[in-house]
C-alpha cells in the first residue's frame, strides 16, 4: 500500500474525483481553484482521471501540468498495468460491465506510455492533518480500491473502514454521488465527481471545499458547472457508445445496478449544495 504523507496543510482545500476523461469539466475545475487562488498543493483528486469520456490523454496531461495531488483509482491501476477491464467492481455480465468495455478499450488505446508510467507511481492513500484533524484520502474503500460506499451503506462498514484508515476523517470517491456522514466521533466524506452527473437529473459535477472555522472544519459541497456540450460532442466525434454521452445531457446514469435501493429512489432528484461541520 503506497501512502503519500503531506503533513499539516493550510486551507482552504479543494477535493474532487472522477474527471473521467472529461476535459471540459477538468478545465472548469482548474479554473475554480485558480479563482480561489489555491496552489496545486491545496487541491486533491480522489482518482479515476480516465473513464467514460473522450479525452483521456488530454485530461491526464492537464492534471499532470496542474501539479495537484492524485490518488490512484481503479481506472488508473487498470490502464497503467494493461489489465483486461477497468476494475470498477461491476458484476460480470451486468449492464455496467458491458458498457464499460467500450470506453475502457478506447481509453486504453488513447493513453501514452508516459502517462501510464505516471499513473503507476500514484499513491493509493493520501494522509494529511488539517485544523488538528487527521485525514485519509482514498478512492473507493480503505481496504479495497473499487469498493462502492454510499450514504446508505451500512454504518458499521464505514466504522470499520475509518478504523482501518487510522484517521479522524476519510474522504473517498468512486461511487459518483457526493455525501457526508458523521460516524461516532469520526466522519466519512465523498467529494463527488466532476466528469459525470450524480444521477440527479442535472448536468452538474461536484467538488468539496474544506475550510477551518475556529476549532471546527466546514466541509462544503459545491456544484461544478461546465460546458457539458463540449464533452458530449467530443464523445460523439470519438465514436463512443451514446449511453454515457447521453448521461451528460440527461443527468441520469445508463444503469443503476451498483446503487443501493435508497440511492436508486433518489434518481432524478437534484442534489443541493450543503455544509457539514466537523467538530
Amino acid at each position: 500500500m503506497s501512502v503519500l504523507e503531506l503533513g499539516s496543510l493550510a486551507g482552504p482545500l479543494v477535493v474532487f474525483g472522477g474527471p473521467y476523461s472529461n476535459l471540459a469539466a477538468t478545465q472548469a475545475m482548474k479554473k475554480v481553484a485558480q479563482e480561489m487562488k489555491l496552489s496545486p498543493q491545496q487541491v486533491i483528486c480522489t482518482g479515476d482521471i480516465v473513464a467514460y469520456c473522450a479525452e483521456p490523454e488530454e485530461t491526464i496531461k492537464l492534471v499532470q501540468d496542474w501539479g495537484i495531488h492524485v490518488v490512484m483509482g481503479n481506472c488508473e491501476e487498470s490502464v497503467a498495468y494493461n489489465k483486461d477491464d477497468c476494475g470498477c467492481g461491476f458484476e460480470e455480465g451486468s449492464a455496467c460491465d458491458l458498457l464499460s468495455d467500450n470506453w475502457y478499450r478506447y481509453a486504453s488505446s488513447h493513453i501514452s506510455k508516459h502517462s501510464k508510467e505516471w499513473m503507476k507511481q500514484l499513491p493509493e492513500r493520501i494522509h494529511f492533518t488539517f485544523n488538528n484533524k487527521s485525514f485519509c484520502v482514498i478512492h473507493g474503500g480503505v481496504s479495497e480500491k473499487n469498493r462502492f460506499i454510499f450514504h446508505s451503506t451500512d454504518t458499521n462498514l464505514k466504522r470499520d473502514e475509518i478504523h482501518h484508515s487510522g484517521s479522524d476523517v476519510v474522504i473517498a470517491g468512486h461511487c459518483g454521488i457526493p455525501f457526508g456522514q458523521q460516524v461516532d466521533n469520526n466522519y466519512w466524506l465523498n467529494a463527488g465527481v466532476i466528469g459525470m452527473p450524480a444521477n440527479d437529473g442535472t448536468q452538474n459535477g461536484w467538488y468539496l471545499i474544506l475550510q477551518a472555522h475556529g476549532d471546527t472544519i466546514q466541509a462544503c459541497w459545491k456544484i461544478l458547472k461546465y460546458d457539458y456540450i463540449q464533452a458530449f460532442e467530443a464523445m460523439q466525434s470519438a465514436g463512443l457508445s451514446h449511453h454515457y454521452a447521453d448521461a451528460l445531457k440527461s443527468g441520469i446514469w445508463p444503469s443503476m445496478e451498483v446503487l443501493p435501493t435508497a440511492e436508486r429512489q433518489n434518481k432524478g432528484h437534484a442534489i443541493m449544495e450543503k455544509i457539514l461541520v466537523i467538530h
